[in-house]
């Protein structure tokens, strides 16, 4: 099952894995998507014996009329919601988005105690 809100992924690099609790975490970059956004970072949540990820955190460049606000928008997607959280351009570096979309991947599913274990 595939939630229409979910990141559609072509092809994707993984650049970053975790695991924390029972979540393996990716961050993927390079990715290419038929999606109306342009994803500079995808983060995936998949809990332990799923296919899918219960949750991503996204970079995406910012439309070129709302650059105003900063360069790239982070975005929080799972099969309730996909919200913008906030918009800047550090969400471009790959080192600044993911300790903080960990941590808020973390809030969100409830993993507050956990510690990440970065596997690559």
């Amino acid at each position: 099952m595939s939630d229409t809100n979910f990141p559609k992924i072509n092809r994707a690099i993984p650049r970053k894995r975790f695991q924390v609790g029972e979540y393996s975490v990716t961050v993927l970059g390079e990715v290419e998507s038929p999606d109306i956004a342009s994803y500079q970072f995808i983060m995936a949540f998949v809990a332990d014996g799923k296919q899918e990820p219960a949750l991503y955190i996204t970079s995406e460049k910012t439309p070129p009329k709302d650059r105003h606000e900063g360069s790239h928008r982070l975005r929080v997607i799972n099969s309730a919601m996909s919200e913008i959280m906030d918009t800047a351009d550090h969400w471009k570096d790959i080192d600044t988005f993911t300790p903080e979309a960990m941590k808020l991947g973390m809030q969100i599913l409830g993993l507050s105690g956990e510690q990440p274990s970065q596997l690559m």
